[in-house]
């Protein structure tokens, strides 16, 4: 959508239509309206509705008015104005001036009552004349046809017309006239005394809520449309022009959100007439509390400095927008766009006022203060660079967010850990502006570099490594893992990488301390390098490292490492250690001490006791924290997902991790969670589609020396051989993960013992399978865990000569635990109920396959099911496989971008036209080719056309009925 295009569905009139489709969630609202409309002059014919502003009233008042237009009733209208809210009349002269002509009708004394009233002259004519007047105008124009009469804004109406409209509304139950109103809440006006009927338009529910931003900003990022409805708390107005003030590039993600929401101009006009209203003292403590989501009452008494105390909020307590304090808190704002106003619409010197009122507040509270002081000043000021310096790093190191930066709201974002990552590298920045001297300047802006790398900035990374520019202090180490880390997450170069995680940690001779951030920093991104290549040169560099630090500094990156290189002799210290380590996390645990675990847990099998702790972690950073780490983690908890049965919820574990990456530009992790999507595919079943992914990731990763990450596309290669029983497919990239006869208890090969037994023996390699056993016990590998205990058991099983299979097979099935993975333990009955008809035992036979059958079917392994079915049926069981679902629809912009796709488009002339970066273009489309049941680009067409033939399928017999 381009950009005026999205302005001109801003812009649109919030009531054109009347139908429930384009007012989502006012069903109520408008059965309300109708039951009058269809009834007038039945007892009950007036409405005052009243909510907060923004809030719909005005749509529902457009909404009535064309359904009354559409009834064949006459319509009259009129709004409020302050500037006329003065001049006697003036509302009523607005209402009835389309029927002025009319007056000419009535007798004398009423007509000339009401000509005073069109012509404005003074001296104005009575009320009660004019009140007469108008009903025995009403009367008359009711004659042919019933009357609908709206009025918006009746807190501005003059007091002259609210005294005759009010007169006019209680003495027309039994005409055939409607009236309905809208009032601000929070307001006083006659209409409220006036017995009229009310009707509070409520805020929109969290769908309807999301229905309306979609419909006015296709195409958010997550976390963008996360933030857009947190803030606009569910108010049609602001979900309609919250998205119209930000970029294109802040929209899709490519560019972060600022601290604080800009108000389009019809925001600020709305919260503009509000605020203006208040006393002085009243706004002050407002921008106050505005400034500072945390303050409480002492604080605010204090900052204010004896110009405002608590007694002076009554005003925006009585308008409806602050809630009064409670007992130890502050103020709460009724809406998280007044906070945003109050900020935006103070004077820059007001606010540098405020920010230093509450720095004085708050001199037992040095992080707060820091942000304060830092936005008060006008000029390089060391003293405030070194306490903004401080908290931010203690921010980051100990998980909890310095100050809350200019807030929205005041507190939208109730956990404060949230945006502890991304407003550390905010002020780091800051502080960094603030440094009067070269070197302190360039080691915060350093620091704000490698921060920005797990921030989701990654863009920003290189224009702050050159902003810091190069100094003899300058902390090149950090410099040197800032720029790892951009190489490994942006373009995956690990090689030269790992060349500067070398020199960085060269450039570091002194002892760590468990304090040093920045060097578990450099540890963390060595880690992730070491963890997808087979090199054993990042895993020395990484070991020699962690003998910097204390042990109990790093024990998650300990842990790791064992599990990963040494996971056969240490599997029950290893196993051990992660229990501990799980239970001893803090609440707030930095994200870098968690995902090292989540990492080794994966490895040892064991995470599934310990989901819950990276799922808090991802929830706690998802918006506006350590985004870089909430990506791997969503990636632990889909393979763990997987391996547990739980296929569906592990690819909506994927596809967040996959949108995220594709939103902040990792493609390091884009594509690992794409190869974990192949070997999805290939377990469901579709072989093509999981080729074609391991294809493409294979093409990336082996250029870049990422050995383990082509050994998992490869092992999607070789699930879809299996699964379509091609086991000479099946063998050949078994081998290329691991050397046949010589299994590794590396990764992804501790997983695939049975792979390659099972596709050795049926392409009548027996021998070269037993020795591939014998290997993997001789190794060790089932010491690793309980699920590699069975795949290994399991392929002796396979591998066993007629007289021995028998009983392997049974041990096999009945080991502790084993029917915890539902994959690797219908996979072992599925062989052993093969064997058994082949050797005759039908009953055996049918046993086993039912079970693999049912397991099977309840995971989704498709192909599996259909092998399972066709055995079982092989034994004189009747099978009927259990049906497909449906495919999952495209959703509308998915249908937009496979079109222009399909007319041959690229990528990034689709994201040009669309306002979408080339990758979010990518994504989508990777979601498309599923649900489509393709594989590449070149098949769009051919698809879209027979998604468009049956479309028309499936409405020709209704189209036909009608007719």
């Amino acid at each position: 959508m381009s950009t005026s295009e999205r302005r001109r569905r801003t812009e649109e009139p919030p009531g054109s239509a009347s139908g429930e489709g384009r007012l989502p969630g006012r069903k109520a609202e408008l059965e309300l309206i109708g039951a009058l409309l269809a009834g007038p002059g039945r007892g009950s014919s007036g409405l005052l509705l009243h909510g907060e502003p923004g809030v719909g009233k005005t749509a529902l008042l457009d909404a009535a008015a064309t359904r009354a237009t559409a009834l064949g009733m006459r319509v009259l209208r009129a709004a409020g104005v302050q500037s006329e809210a003065r001049i006697p009349y003036s509302a009523l002269h607005q209402l009835l001036y389309p029927v002025r002509h009319d007056a000419d009708r009535l007798d004398g004394q009423h007509r000339d009552a009401l000509h005073q009233v069109f012509g404005l002259t003074l001296p104005a004519a009575p009320e009660p004349l004019v009140s007469t007047a108008v009903l025995a105008l009403l009367e008359l124009i009711t004659a042919e046809r019933g009357l609908l009469m709206v009025t918006d804004d009746v807190a501005w109406f003059d007091d002259s017309s609210a005294a005759v409209v009010g007169f006019v509304v209680r003495r027309i139950a039994d005409a055939p006239i409607v009236f309905l109103a809208a009032s601000r809440t929070g307001t006083e006006d006659l209409f409220r005394r006036s017995g009229l009927p009310e009707h509070k338009v409520e805020a929109l529910a969290a769908g309807e809520s999301g229905t309306v931003l979609d419909a006015h900003a296709s195409g958010l990022a997550p976390a963008v449309r996360r933030r857009l409805l947190a803030e606009a708390d569910g108010n049609p107005l602001a979900l309609r022009e919250l998205p119209a003030a930000l970029t294109e590039r802040q929209l899709c993600g490519q560019d972060p959100l600022p601290d604080r929401l800009p108000l389009s101009r019809r925001l600020a006009a709305t919260c503009a007439g509000l605020l203006a209203e208040l006393p002085a003292p009243t706004r002050t403590l407002m921008l106050l509390a505005a400034l500072d989501a945390d303050a409480g009452v002492t604080v605010l008494r204090a900052a204010a400095r004896g110009t405002a105390d608590l007694d002076d909020l009554v005003p925006a307590e009585r308008a409806g927008l602050v809630l009064a304090p409670a007992a130890g808190r502050g103020l709460t704002f009724c809406h998280p766009l007044i906070g945003t106003a109050v900020i935006d619409l103070a004077a820059p010197s007001d606010r540098r006022a405020a920010h230093e009122a509450l720095a004085a507040a708050l001199t037992d509270e040095p992080e707060r203060r820091a942000w304060h002081l830092a936005e008060a000043a006008t000029g390089p000021d060391e003293s405030v660079a070194r306490a903004l310096d401080e908290a931010a790093l203690t921010a980051w190191r100990r998980g909890t967010a310095p100050v809350e930066l200019p807030p929205p709201v005041g507190a939208l974002v109730s956990d404060r850990r949230r945006v502890a990552a991304s407003s550390a590298v905010t002020a780091l920045v800051r502080a960094g502006e603030l440094s009067p001297h070269p070197v302190d300047r360039s080691r915060r802006l350093v620091e704000a570099a490698f921060l920005a790398t797990m921030t989701g900035q990654l863009d920003q990374v290189n224009r702050l490594l050159t902003d810091a520019g190069q100094t003899p202090d300058t902390p090149t180490g950090l410099v040197f893992a800032a720029t790892a880390h951009l190489l490994t997450h942006d373009d995956g170069d690990v090689d030269a990488a790992y060349r500067l995680l070398a020199r960085a940690l060269d450039d570091v001779t002194c002892k760590a301390t468990a304090d040093d951030w920045d060097r578990l920093g450099i540890l963390y991104t060595l880690l992730l390098v070491s963890l997808y290549t087979l090199r054993p040169e990042p895993w020395k560099l990484l070991d020699t490292a962690m003998a910097r630090f204390p042990a109990e500094a790093v024990t998650p990156f300990r842990l790791c490492y064992d599990a990963y290189i040494d996971p056969v002799r240490k599997s029950d210290a290893i196993r051990e250690g992660l229990a501990d380590a799980f239970a001893e996390l803090p609440i707030d645990a930095a994200p870098w001490q968690i995902v090292p675990l989540g990492f080794a847990a994966v490895a040892m099998d064991t995470l599934a006791g310990h989901r819950s702790l990276l799922v808090r972690m991802i929830e706690r950073e998802r918006d506006g924290g350590a985004i870089g780490m909430v990506i791997p983690a969503l990636l632990l908890l889909c393979q763990d997902s997987y391996v547990h049965g739980r296929w569906d919820e592990a690819e909506q574990l994927a596809q967040e991790g996959l949108d995220l990456a594709t939103a902040y530009g990792y493609q390091f992790w884009e594509q690992q969670l794409r190869a974990v999507l192949a070997s999805g595919a290939a377990l469901r079943g579709n072989a093509d589609l999981a080729r074609s992914r391991s294809a493409e990731t294979t093409t990336w990763a082996a250029p870049r020396g990422m050995e383990v990450t082509e050994g998992y596309a490869r092992s999607a290669r070789n699930l879809a051989a299996i699964g379509q029983g091609d086991y000479e497919e099946a063998l050949a990239q078994a081998a290329r993960i691991g050397p046949p006869g010589a299994p590794t208890p590396g990764v992804p090969g501790r997983w695939m013992v049975l792979d390659y037994v099972e596709a050795a023996v049926r392409t009548g390699h027996l021998a070269d399978a037993r020795a591939h056993v014998r290997a993997a016990q001789e190794a060790g590998l089932p010491r690793i865990g309980p699920r590699i205990e069975l795949i290994t058991a399991g392929a002796a099983a396979v591998a066993a000569d007629d007289r021995a299979a028998a009983g392997l097979f049974e041990a096999a099935l009945a080991l502790p635990d084993a029917c915890r993975w539902p994959w690797d333990y219908a996979r072992v009955r599925f062989a052993y109920g093969q064997w058994l008809r082949r050797t005759h035992d039908m009953a055996g036979a049918r046993v086993q396959l039912g079970a693999a059958l049912e397991t099977f079917d309840r995971i989704g392994a498709v192909m599996m099911a259909q092998r399972a079915a066709a055995e079982l049926r092989a034994t004189g069981v009747s099978v009927t496989p259990r049906s497909d679902a449906a495919p999952e629809p495209l959703t509308a912009q998915e249908r937009q971008i496979a079109e222009l796709a399909a007319t041959g488009l690229s990528n990034k002339q689709i994201g040009e036209r669309l306002f979408l970066s080339h990758r979010t273009v990518g994504s989508h489309l990777y979601r498309v080719y599923p649900k489509l049941g393709i594989t590449s680009r070149a098949a769009l067409r051919a698809a879209l056309e027979a998604l468009s033939a049956a479309g028309a399928d499936d409405h020709a017999p209704g189209d036909a009925a009608e007719q």
